[in-house]
């Protein structure tokens, strides 16, 4: 057994984890939050319901990119990771990471609508800003992928 091999297990423990709790956050904390955040800024109040679905929205990106490693995770145990099939995976890493940072975007300029220049919008600009450093490196990613898979590929024709 390899050593990426015998990280497998304990990367899915924790992808498991952090899927549990985003649903946590999902169905409990962030009602909570956005309620009090009504109350506390009155400014805040009509956007509670729209903030509160765009943000449940991007964990559920969150979400998709979990079960994506989740699934990638399976493909590195099981030694196909450097296949066309891991592409799509990839692939849909990017789609959600995009649709994510787009919704961050809304909330951010939502916000900057009816606050200004709050703390809440210099939060969202931070997120959109981490959010770009992830697209970005995923893409990288990918075209690292994408260049290992030809190798593979031209490896095993060569064997």
């Amino acid at each position: 057994m390899t050593r990426t091999s015998r990280l497998v297990v304990p990367l899915r423990v924790l992808l498991a984890a952090v899927f549990v709790t985003l649903v946590g956050a999902q169905v409990a904390v962030l009602p909570a939050v956005f309620g009090r955040m009504a109350e506390q800024s009155p400014d805040l109040d009509p956007l509670r319901w729209p903030l509160l679905a765009l943000t449940i929205v991007v964990l559920a990106c969150v979400q998709v990119v979990l079960v994506c490693a989740w699934r990638l995770l399976a493909m590195v145990r099981d030694d196909q990771i450097f296949s066309e099939r891991s592409r799509g995976w990839v692939d849909l890493i990017l789609g959600a990471v995009a649709v994510a940072w787009t919704l961050v975007l809304v909330a951010c300029v939502l916000v900057a609508a009816a606050e200004g220049l709050s703390g809440i919008a210099a939060l969202l600009l931070v997120v959109l800003l981490v959010g770009a450093a992830v697209g970005l490196l995923m893409v990288v990613l990918r075209a690292l992928l994408g260049q290992a898979t030809a190798l593979r590929s031209d490896m095993d024709e060569v064997i």
